[in-house]
């Protein structure tokens, strides 16, 4: 994702799908280990730190569908430029998912 930033104008509107494929795969995969992180709290720990864990991913969450949003809008208009704004904001919503990964991770460890 990183990479595809710095590409050209041509190289992002023959790429482009790669691209927006490794942004919705990444995010999957954060959604995964979010939700394993969680199967492991007990009960009353999940309730006490569910607040605080979900406020962090519903922010996540809604970057990444300005991603998505952005994404789409720069393929319907061909805009590389928009492409690499949308690649930007995925990457800020990599950053918040890890963020709510590692604080789920955290809390999870602290109940045990």
């Amino acid at each position: 994702m990183t990479e595809a930033i710095d590409w050209p104008d041509w190289k992002w509107l023959f790429d482009k799908a790669r691209v927006r494929e490794a942004a919705d795969l990444a995010a999957q995969a954060f959604e995964r280990a979010n939700n394993e992180a969680r199967s492991g709290w007990s009960g009353d720990f999940t309730s006490a730190h569910w607040e605080l864990i979900s406020v962090a991913e519903r922010e996540a969450v809604r970057v990444t569908r300005e991603a998505e949003e952005m994404f789409a809008e720069a393929e319907k208009r061909l805009n590389a430029a928009m492409a690499r704004e949308a690649a930007h904001k995925a990457l800020e919503s990599f950053e918040l998912r890890e963020q709510a990964l590692t604080m789920a991770l955290s809390a999870g460890r602290t109940s045990e």
